[in-house]
């Protein structure tokens, strides 16, 4: 909305105005950058300066990467931003080597969308994106190394992304290794034990009588990057796959809200799931958010139970394995469901239909074959994650064929339903109708028989027939599973789960497992604007890495970047990469060591999170042309503090959209390269806040079209665009809702430490907060009373004395100092200003400021407000920049207050109240309290029976 509350700019020639911050900063600024303010010292390397290492303890605090948008920042987007310069700023004025900079996430679908709409090369669009954004953080004074800065579109920096893919293409994760732990281990130490006999090939045979293209295929299936023909997420919307992360539960692409339909194409995948484990594990290590660490247990979804095979009917080499959480319900599985997706679908499906087959298990086909085929193509239209969204009517069709329960020896029909993953566990599931919710709706759906098993606890009957939903629990007792030879009557679930793992095991038929939701991570893209893949085919479609002397591999020019998708109706089709149609690039002569050959080269790209996946570690060492982080920099910067800590960044910054998605890639890609020696830190960020967001109010008039919010007017509580009322809403700030306000806006009107200084008081960091453009002007005007306070408006001389403070102000400088101290190493910075304006607002009663106290608080506020601290800092005579200065220490003696008020009671009730020093002892309190007047008044002369003393603020007596 409109500001109108901002005074007209002052007569004193000496005011802090809009116009005097604004040259101030920019002056600042520019020195900052000249003098190399804020670069960090390496040990060894470039960036080294061993002297000023030596003895600092480092402090290494990242943001997470911004993608350089055309549109520019908003305020929201620097509330991160700024946080973590002030905590830097604060470190770095307690003794701290601060590694702080900032780089940009580059590659990505915007700019190559808006490359195909208007022709435009995306590295034009997004370097010139850059540059805006650069100006605009240099305008907020971050202190940031711009020696360390980098980009994921520069080929200096994509090299190492590439040499990371061929480490993971040339590792595998040996689950042997570490006694049983597993780590990754080169690939050529597979081959060796294949060699030498001593691990077995895969599905039998001699690993010197396998042809080079058997060998290369059993080799593929242990490596940690690999080629994979496999059911993807296809959207032809944007033109490429996604992986199940980047996929809404509409079934839409997260990013533009398309269609996403499936199809099996040939895609890289990286083996994510072999760390599983560890990836859940070793978030008790980190200190992140607990509803994050939540989200990363989910999303890998690790669950202890049991496979069992279910051998088919009439088939008896053919049987199917299941997962089970509940293999205590074994006896109440009624029929059996297959992903339509399923390999072994096609193996049984029977000629015709079994005799006695019920109409509305059919699908109304002909025969099984038919009714399989028609529900497989309606399967194949929809995505994941709208085929398990909760609620949605339960589909399927019965295949014909029956299997057998190897609890009961009973047959039950098997069916296909969208429901059932091919991805998931085993794709195929038993079905307990009587106790899970989803089996109860597809049951009562197609008329399907369902047993109790579990003996139900709230009151219902055992008899299912009567229910309106399933009964779930995990602590009732079992009933109905018995056999002559084995029950498991009247044992509970954990004692139920245990006897038929044993009689599982003991049949052949099963045994414990864990499974886990995880999925491999799809790693190809079909489009142009990412990383190309460092690697060629040969003429027999084998993959082959380019060494590392021909990298980085570098995107090459090309006319059309539409990436043309195939005819969703054609299961056969292909999409044709942009990079496909440069024949000129794709075809090439190389000499990998066996002699010049031709080669075709890869022409899907890297997904927009590979850049992203490593990005930390760059920042450590960034002009390194040899390693991708020497070994010295990265145990300085990342290596841990203590023995089985984890390392890592010492705080890392983001919004907490990026729980699973980056944070999971990179901890997996970080954990690789621990593996294989190139890291000393087993996790990526060792600290993780997640600050909240910056929302504002959007208006829109009777169309429910947005309108402008800064040209809305109010008026006794109404909204008017013009002189049209509109309504007012509440949501995230951004282009589309035309409520945005940029940070030059402020800038201009206010300068940048008075944005600053707002969006740090506006409530706790994790908070979301609403903007009000009005309420900036609060912090605009304690700038002025803080210059005020120490520079005269008419003269603009230093107007502090040299005097010595009085008592009152030594203990509310003392104070502030110690509660500011507290409050920026909690990162409570709309505290830590309270307390700064508290001691502001004491100075401000005085004739003037006493030097001593004038130069300890613009140190203070030097973190929240850096320009006018340091143009102060300069005004009271110091040289040089206050941003190694060490911040103010607080006197104990001044901190604690000179008495506390002791409450003295009779009987529970208030009889006196006494000052009394902080630090008293029992014995005197209780002298004290018996002593008083008042107290001797209330007691009328009875004898005390008892006095009960809490030094120093509780007295309790009780009389005989």
């Amino acid at each position: 909305m409109t500001e109108t509350t901002q005074a007209a700019e002052p007569t004193e020639p000496y005011r802090y105005t809009a116009a005097m911050a604004g040259e101030i900063e920019l002056r600042w600024q520019d020195r900052w950058e000249g003098d190399g303010t804020f670069e960090a010292p390496n040990p060894v390397g470039p960036l080294a300066e061993p002297d000023k290492v030596a003895g600092r303890e480092k402090m290494f605090v990242m943001d997470m990467f911004p993608y350089p948008s055309g549109v520019g920042l908003h305020v929201g987007h620097p509330l991160g931003y700024i946080a973590t310069d002030v905590f830097s700023r604060y470190k770095r004025m307690t003794g701290f080597n601060v590694l702080h900079t900032l780089g940009y996430d580059a590659f990505g679908l915007p700019a190559e969308q808006y490359a195909v709409q208007t022709g435009t090369h995306p590295r034009i669009t997004t370097e010139a994106n850059i540059a805006t954004m650069r100006r605009q953080l240099r305008r907020l004074g971050l202190g940031h190394d711009p020696r360390r800065s980098i980009s994921t579109i520069d080929p200096d920096y994509y090299r190492w992304t590439q040499w990371i893919f061929l480490q993971l293409r040339t590792s595998w994760y040996d689950t042997e290794a570490d006694g049983g732990k597993g780590r990754a281990r080169p690939i050529a130490d597979l081959v060796e034990q294949f060699e030498k006999g001593t691990r077995a090939v895969p599905g039998g045979g001699v690993w010197a009588d396998l042809s080079r293209a058997e060998q290369a295929k059993v080799v593929d299936g242990f490596r940690l990057a690999y080629l994979s023909e496999a059911p993807v997420n296809w959207c032809p919307g944007l033109g490429t796959v996604l992986a199940n992360e980047e996929v809404t539960a509409d079934g839409r692409s997260e990013r533009g809200n398309f269609p996403v339909f499936k199809r099996s194409l040939k895609q890289w995948m990286m083996r994510i799931t072999a760390y599983s484990d560890r990836l859940i594990d070793d978030l008790d290590t980190l200190d992140w958010p607990e509803p994050i660490k939540l989200m990363q247990r989910n999303w890998i979804g690790r669950s202890e139970g049991a496979h069992i095979d279910f051998a088919f009917v009439g088939h008896e080499d053919v049987s199917v394995r299941v997962f089970t959480t509940r293999q205590d319900t074994l006896f109440g599985a009624t029929y059996m469901v297959l992903a339509p997706e399923h390999e072994l679908v096609g193996a049984v499906v029977p000629d015709a239909w079994p005799a006695g087959t019920p109409e509305a298990w059919t699908g109304g086909a002909a025969t099984p074959a038919e009714a399989v085929a028609a529900y497989r193509a309606e399967a194949a239209s929809k995505s994941e994650v709208e085929r398990q969204t909760e609620g949605r009517d339960k589909t399927g069709v019965f295949t014909g064929a029956y299997a057998v329960n190897p609890a009961g020896g009973t047959a039950v029909p098997v069916f296909i339903a969208d429901y059932v993953l091919a991805g998931y566990g085993t794709g195929a599931i038993m079905a307990v109708p009587a106790h899970d919710h989803r089996d109860f709706e597809f049951a009562r759906k197609f008329e399907l028989p369902m047993i109790c098993v579990v003996e139900p606890d709230d009151g219902r009957s055992t008899d299912p027939a009567t229910w309106d939903d399933a009964f779930v629990s995990k602590t009732a007792r079992i009933v109905n599973s018995a056999t002559p030879d084995f029950s498991l009557n009247g044992l509970d679930v954990t004692e139920a789960k245990r006897a038929m793992d044993a009689h599982l095991a003991a049949q052949g038929v099963g045994a414990p497992t864990v499974t886990y939701r995880l999925r491999d991570w799809l790693f190809s893209r079909q489009r142009y604007w990412g990383e190309p893949f460092p690697i060629v085919y040969d003429e027999d479609g084998i993959a082959h890495e380019l060494p590392d002397s021909m990298l980085p591999v570098e995107l090459p020019e090309i006319d059309d970047y539409s990436p043309r998708t195939f005819d969703p109706d054609d299961a056969d089709s292909q999409p044709e990469t942009p990079l496909s149609r440069r024949e000129d690039w794709v075809t090439v002569e190389l000499d990998l060591g066996d002699g010049p050959r031709t080669y075709r080269r890869e022409t899907n790209t890297m997904p927009n999170w590979a850049g992203s996946c490593w990005y930390e570690l760059r920042y450590v060492d960034p002009t390194n042309p040899d390693q991708l982080v020497d070994p010295e920099n990265e145990k300085y910067w990342m290596g841990p503090r203590t023995a089985g800590a984890s390392g890592g960044v010492d705080l890392y910054v983001g919004g907490a959209e990026h729980a699973v998605l980056h944070l999971l890639y990179a901890r997996f890609w970080h954990k690789v390269l621990f593996d294989l020696g190139y890291v000393s830190s087993f996790e990526p960020f060792h600290k993780l806040f997640n600050q909240g967001y910056i929302q504002a109010f959007a208006y829109t008039d009777a169309r429910g079209v947005y309108v402008p919010a800064e040209e809305v007017t109010e008026e006794d509580g109404k909204f008017f665009f013009g002189v049209e009322e509109v309504k007012r809403e509440y949501g995230k700030m951004g282009k589309s809702l035309k409520n945005s306000v940029t940070p030059d806006q402020i800038c201009e009107e206010y300068g940048a430490d008075t944005l600053r200084l707002y969006e740090m008081s506006m409530g706790p960091l994790e908070a979301s907060r609403p903007w009000d453009t009005r309420a900036i002007v609060g912090s605009y005007r304690f700038l002025q009373r803080l210059w005020r306070n120490i520079i005269d408006e008419s003269t603009g001389e230093v107007r502090v004395a040299d005097t010595e403070p009085d008592e009152a102000t030594l203990r509310a400088m003392h104070k502030a100092i110690d509660g500011m101290r507290k409050d920026l190493e909690g990162m409570r910075f709309n505290t830590a200003i309270a307390k700064a304006i508290e001691l502001n607002n004491h100075l401000t009663k005085l004739d003037s400021v006493p030097r001593p106290v004038a130069d300890k608080l613009v140190l203070m506020v030097a973190p929240l407000v850096p320009h006018v601290a340091e143009e102060l800092w300069a005004r009271l005579g110091h040289d040089g920049s206050l941003a190694h200065h060490d911040f103010p220490e607080a006197d104990p003696a001044y901190v604690v207050d000179d008495t506390v008020t002791c409450v003295v009671q009779i009987k529970g009730k208030v009889k006196a109240r006494l000052e009394v020093p902080p630090g008293i002892g029992e014995d005197d309190l209780r002298e004290l309290a018996l002593a008083d007047a008042a107290v001797q008044s209330a007691l009328g002369g009875a004898a005390v029976r008892m006095v009960v003393v809490r030094p120093p603020k509780l007295v309790n007596i009780v009389p005989a």
